[in-house]
């Protein structure tokens, strides 16, 4: 009789139609909840409450992935230039940190907000017309007002000619959420520049690439970090070592995890708040003339 209640009970419940544990986790940390159906609607199904299991996956085999990797890391390392060698192994070696990145995320409301929301950064979803029009504003103001955040993150963009819609598309992650996450990690990346002032010189990129190592653990930042230092002359190797690592270990320590900012909402306020708030600081200015040496669009 019991074994018959259980079922019947079991009967009632609607599925939660979750594609993979973390989904469940999202649910319980989220406090969504799963209703039943009425009583009249309700009907047996051997799916299990959980949720039907994903479909098979239809990624790369572990020996092409293997291949993959090998061939994007002989690729990137002999030009660390090419974005699409770049890109391809972070995402074939990157499934271990992504999924300690979902972790941390989920520990905190912004980063479930992130994820549930998952906000993209391009010319369809950002007004760049109108942060360059309230930069514009800002410069001819005469009160002497410090930048927002997002009058900072046009100011570099206008700067260096560059374009939301230029980061890679993830390719080879088959996991929705990993995937995400990878996506926004890149299109993250000039926020953070406007975050920290680091400019995209190699020298710059390298004081971020470090940053974003300590902060995330993906592989690919380490290969960048490692492999971009090999360009440098001895003075810019050693303004790395000495001012730039040493602010990005400080940095990783004290401030927020950086995927966890929610940067669209961040765009009226000013910048020197939003460090504080997330514990930030300006990266180290260098002599202008190591800066712009080695000019770089990573």
């Amino acid at each position: 009789k019991k074994s018959q209640q259980l079922i019947a009970m079991i009967s009632r419940i609607q599925p939660a139609r979750l594609s993979s544990m973390r989904s469940i986790r999202r649910c319980v940390a989220t406090g969504t909840t799963i209703k039943a159906p009425s009583s009249q609607t309700a009907k047996v199904t051997t799916t299990p409450f959980y949720g039907a299991p994903r479909p098979a996956s239809t990624g790369p085999s572990f020996l092409q992935r293997l291949a993959l990797a090998t061939h994007s890391a002989t690729t990137a390392f002999a030009d660390p230039t090419r974005a699409d060698a770049v890109a391809a192994l972070g995402e074939v070696t990157g499934h271990v940190s992504l999924t300690q990145m979902y972790d941390r995320m989920m520990s905190d409301p912004t980063g479930q907000r992130i994820l549930r929301d998952q906000p993209l950064v391009n010319n369809s979803t950002i007004d760049m017309d109108d942060l360059f029009q309230q930069l514009k504003r800002a410069r001819e103001s005469k009160k002497g007002k410090e930048l927002t955040f997002g009058q900072a993150y046009a100011a570099f963009m206008e700067e260096h000619g560059y374009d939301p819609d230029e980061r890679s598309k993830v390719k080879y992650i088959t996991d929705p959420e990993l995937a995400y996450i990878m996506l926004r990690y890149r299109q993250c990346h000039d926020y953070w520049h406007a975050l920290t002032g680091l400019p995209p010189t190699v020298l710059g990129e390298l004081g971020l690439k470090w940053l974003e190592l300590l902060q995330t653990g993906l592989p690919v930042a380490a290969l960048s970090a490692t492999v971009g230092s090999l360009r440098l002359n001895a003075q810019e190797r050693d303004i790395l070592n000495n001012q730039y690592l040493p602010w990005a270990v400080r940095m990783s320590k004290q401030s927020d995890f950086l995927l966890n900012v929610y940067y669209e909402e961040e765009f009226d306020t000013p910048l020197s708040e939003l460090r504080e708030r997330i514990g930030i600081e300006a990266a180290p200015a260098v002599d202008n003339e190591i800066e712009t040496a080695n000019k770089d669009t990573a």
